[in-house]
C-alpha cells in the first residue's frame, strides 16, 4: 500500500490542512475494511474510479464528495485495487467555502456536484497525473476562497483555542462572550458543541501519543491526555474507535491518520 500526504500552497493552508494519497494495487480480490475515526477535520474525498468504497449501509460512495465532520467511527469497505485521493480541510473550512453550516454534514457524505455547479469530477477524472489533480482543485479552493461571504474570525480564534486544549471556560474569557453565543459559533463552523469538538481533539492527542510510543501502562496515557482515569480514558476511546487502546494497537495499519485498514 503506498501513502503520500501534500502540504498545499501557502494561500490554501489557512483552509486546507493536507492532500493526501492511499493506493494499493497488490491484489484483486481482498476485501479491506478501513475505519474512519473522528479527528475534527472535514475532508473532499476523490476516488479514481466509481463504486470503490462502500459506507456501512452497502451503498457506494460518490465518486467525489465532501464528508463532514465525524462525531462517531464508521468503516468504509473496498474490494480488491484501489486509488483514492483526499483533501484535509480546517475544521471550520465548510462553512467559510461552502456557505454551509458544518453541522448540515455531520457524519455524511455528500457529492460536490449537489454544493457548487463546475465539472470537477470530469475534470479529475481526465487529469492523467497526481500534481494534474492537485492543481484542480487548489484552482478550485483558490476561487471559492475569493467568493468568501461568511468569514468568521470569532470561529477560527476560537476553533484554535479548543485545538491547542485550553477550557470553554478560558475561550469565553478571553473571547467576552457567554456559553451559549460560542455554542452557536462553534455548531455553526466547525459542526458539533464545543464540549464534543474538545472531546475530539483531546482524543487525538492521546492517540498521537500512542502512535509514537510504546505504552504498557494506558493510566499514565491516560494522565497525559488529560483523563480523569484509565477507564474514563478506555471509555472514550472505544467510543470513537470501536474497540480498546490494545486492540486498536494490534489489529490496525495505520497508512493514513484516522483511516486505518482493520485487519481483522
Amino acid at each position: 500500500m503506498y501513502y503520500q500526504k501534500i502540504i498545499p500552497i501557502k494561500p490554501l493552508q489557512e483552509y486546507i490542512r493536507y492532500f493526501w494519497v492511499l493506493e494499493d494495487f497488490t491484489d484483486n480480490t481482498t476485501c479491506k475494511t478501513f475505519k474512519i475515526i473522528p479527528d475534527g477535520l472535514p475532508s473532499l474525498i476523490f476516488q479514481n474510479e466509481p463504486n470503490l468504497f462502500f459506507g456501512n449501509d452497502g451503498k457506494a460512495m460518490p465518486q467525489l464528495f465532501l464528508y463532514g465532520q465525524s462525531t462517531r467511527y464508521t468503516e468504509h469497505r473496498v474490494t480488491g485495487e484501489f486509488k483514492v485521493m483526499g483533501v484535509y480541510l480546517q475544521p471550520t473550512a465548510l462553512k467559510a467555502l461552502f456557505n454551509i453550516d458544518a453541522f448540515e454534514l455531520n457524519n455524511q457524505n455528500v457529492s460536490l456536484e449537489y454544493i457548487i455547479n463546475e465539472p470537477i469530477l470530469e475534470k479529475l477524472v481526465n487529469a492523467e497525473f497526481l500534481n494534474e489533480k492537485i492543481d484542480i482543485i487548489s484552482r478550485l479552493f483558490l476561487n471559492l476562497i475569493q467568493k468568501i461571504k461568511y468569514n468568521d474570525s470569532k470561529a477560527e480564534f476560537a476553533s484554535m483555542q479548543l485545538q491547542d486544549g485550553k477550557t470553554l471556560k478560558e475561550i469565553q474569557i478571553a473571547m467576552n462572550i457567554s456559553e451559549r453565543s460560542l455554542e452557536r459559533i462553534i455548531k455553526q463552523y466547525v459542526g458539533m458543541s464545543p464540549k464534543t469538538f474538545s472531546r475530539i481533539v483531546r482524543f487525538q492527542s492521546s492517540l498521537n501519543a500512542l502512535r509514537k510510543t510504546d505504552f504498557k501502562n494506558f493510566t499514565e496515557l491516560a494522565y497525559i491526555a488529560d483523563y480523569f482515569d484509565q477507564s474514563h480514558y478506555i471509555k472514550e476511546f472505544k467510543e470513537f474507535t470501536g474497540t480498546n487502546p490494545k486492540h486498536y494497537l494490534l489489529n490496525t495499519n495505520e497508512h493514513l491518520a484516522n483511516f486505518p485498514l482493520w485487519k481483522e
